[in-house]
């Protein structure tokens, strides 16, 4: 999780993001250019600002071996060309690999389903901390 992330722009923030799962070993960092692409010219072809201040910016990729994820927040907010305009203040990165479609839906449902629940998407908006919001995450997967 990036607590406060530095970028003032969407894509500023998919870099920041991505190079943030290279450096902790979910990602070869020669990967990162190009991942950050394929996420970009998704956000090109439809934002994945549903709404409700979180977007969820994803891709399934060749050089990703393992699926990953990371959120980062954005206390000012940023503009995501979301579908209902606003600023976005948490965003949901989750990367898979390609051979592992059945994987990423699986996930993608999950994230959707949390981000659903105004309790979650307050939490994301204002929880500072890493070691708490892992714990929120692993609840939240389990369901509970």
């Amino acid at each position: 999780m990036i607590p406060e992330l530095a970028a003032k722009d969407r894509d500023g923030a998919l870099r920041e993001l991505v190079n943030a799962l290279a450096t902790a070993g979910a990602l070869p960092a020669d990967a990162v250019n190009e991942v950050v692409a394929a996420l970009i010219k998704r956000e090109q072809n439809g934002s994945t600002g549903f709404g409700k201040a979180s977007p969820v910016p994803h891709a399934k990729h060749a050089k990703v071996q393992k699926m990953a994820g990371t959120v980062g927040r954005s206390t000012a907010g940023l503009d995501f060309a979301a579908l209902d305009h606003q600023p976005v203040y948490s965003i949901v990165l989750l990367l898979s690999p390609e051979n592992q479609p059945q994987l990423h839906l699986q996930a993608m449902n999950i994230i959707f389903s949390n981000l659903q629940k105004d309790m979650f998407r307050r939490f994301l908006r204002q929880s500072a901390r890493k070691k708490r919001s892992t714990i929120f995450w692993t609840r939240a997967d389990q369901g509970k």
